[in-house]
């Protein structure tokens, strides 16, 4: 069963440095990015040994969030080889991240 990746400041770098990662940048107190755990726990079973799902707490890892420009959240990053390609921000269907994870794949 897929698991999504929580990244910290310590991971980062070496989980999403080959192949395709999508990171949920959320909160505990934020209502969107809970109505998005499910879908994101769903895509992690998906994509498990395709691409990374991947979620960063911004309440404890406030580097990263400033790092990626994050400014409100849900915000979701693509990231392919290492390098930001894309980035949506607040909640969107199931299918539209998935839609994004296989162009890329």
């Amino acid at each position: 069963m897929g698991k999504y990746i929580e990244l910290t400041q310590d991971n980062f770098d070496a989980t999403v440095k080959a192949g395709i990662s999508m990171v949920d940048f959320w909160a505990p107190w934020c209502g969107p990015c809970r109505m998005l755990a499910p879908v994101i726990d769903e895509l992690a079973e998906e994509f498990e040994g395709k691409a990374n799902i991947c979620k960063v707490n911004t309440d404890e890892e406030q580097d990263l969030a400033v790092k990626f420009g994050v400014r409100s959240i849900p915000t979701i990053v693509f990231v392919k080889d290492g390098e930001v390609v894309d980035q949506m921000v607040g909640a969107a269907s199931k299918q539209a991240f998935a839609d994004k994870i296989n162009s890329l794949l």
